[in-house]
């Protein structure tokens, strides 16, 4: 298949008339798929009420079609014609919040959109994102857009152009490139079909912004329990947004990760490790990339997928990475490396007692 590339600058006024915008758009109205950047990651956009557009995307992903998608909206006319009801604090959450990183689990409206956006459920998920070429681009197809990440499935989601570049050239119709992302992991998923909304995925919208706006918020237990205790055997969890090599998530100190680094080139491993911008020069391996500061974990969070990506042209055979705190965006950023990592754990004090 032929792809088609456009660069288009984000400051440009007008951008729905932009000669590129319009052509994509055309083609998502053809029922083609195109990739546009998001303010979380590049999207791989397909008109939402079409089984054949939506159908190439799960083929160019590579996805299971049991896993639903995200649709994405430019006017709130759009919503109404997507949902059953509008809850009320879904309403406070999309006042504060919308254009931006969250997306809400709302009631199904039957009959509009494809069955395949929803994988058969009666609820699906909707987002205003906040970019002006997401929402030029929406706007001018005049369509509501299903948008999972621009990635072959697995595979760290794209920041850039040149990620979605390459895993997906050739297999669909075009590439908008408006430059790098901005928070670099995926909207928050909250399901406010429930009396108490919970955090299904998190992301760029935090669990403590939400609450200073609707009140409690709780978190899907499996995040917590992924997250707080050790799977019961290795290999348990597929991974995601994973390098070709393994990922092991360290909870130890800089000085255990290095005795494990030693260890692996002793035994003829080619090394890389995952720091940050306080710890990056304490280790002696063959790759280090530093993925942002401790200090600010939104920036950890916004290099997290190019650092991924990274250890790829450097092969590597083994990587290990720090961890982090949990809290705000933390919950996001380490909820993505657990999924790299295919929950593989190493804990200093289990080898040192």
């Amino acid at each position: 298949m032929k792809t088609l590339e456009w660069n288009v600058d984000n400051h440009v006024d007008n951008l729905k008339n932009n000669p590129q915008i319009v052509e994509a758009a055309n083609l998502l109205k053809q029922n083609e798929i195109i990739a546009f950047p998001t303010e979380t990651v590049y999207g791989l956009g397909a008109n939402a009420t079409s089984d054949e557009a939506i159908a190439k995307v799960y083929e160019a992903k590579g996805r299971p079609s049991d896993n639903p998608l995200i649709v994405h909206i430019a006017n709130f006319s759009q919503l109404h014609a997507l949902v059953l009801e509008i809850p009320e604090k879904a309403e406070k959450l999309m006042k504060e919040f919308w254009p931006g990183p969250l997306t809400i689990i709302f009631k199904v409206r039957p009959g509009f959109l494809s069955k395949k956006v929803t994988a058969g459920l009666d609820t699906v998920g909707i987002r205003m994102p906040d970019h002006p070429l997401a929402l030029s681009l929406i706007k001018a197809a005049n369509l509501p857009v299903a948008a999972p990440s621009a990635n072959s499935s697995g595979k760290p989601s794209p920041t850039t152009a040149k990620h979605v570049h390459e895993d997906l050239f050739g297999q669909i119709a075009g590439i908008l490139d408006g430059g790098e992302t901005g928070i670099g992991v995926e909207s928050t998923v909250v399901d406010c079909t429930v009396e108490v909304p919970i955090i299904l995925r998190p992301g760029g919208v935090t669990k403590e912004a939400m609450e200073s706006v609707i009140g409690k918020v709780e978190i899907d237990p499996a995040l917590n329990e992924n997250l707080k205790s050790k799977p019961k055997a290795p290999g348990m969890k597929y991974t995601h947004y994973a390098p070709n090599a393994p990922v092991y998530l360290v909870n130890g100190t800089p000085e255990f990760i290095q005795v494990l680094v030693k260890k692996s080139r002793e035994e003829g491993l080619v090394v890389g490790v995952i720091a940050t911008d306080e710890t990056a020069d304490l280790y002696d391996a063959d790759y280090v990339r530093a993925c942002g500061s401790r200090q600010d974990l939104s920036t950890v969070a916004n290099r997290l997928y190019d650092t991924l990506r990274s250890f790829n042209s450097k092969n590597v055979d083994i990587i290990y990475s720090e961890v982090f705190s949990t809290e705000g965006v933390g919950l996001a950023v380490m909820n993505r490396l657990e999924k790299a990592a295919g929950h593989k754990w190493i804990y200093e004090n289990d080898l040192t007692k």
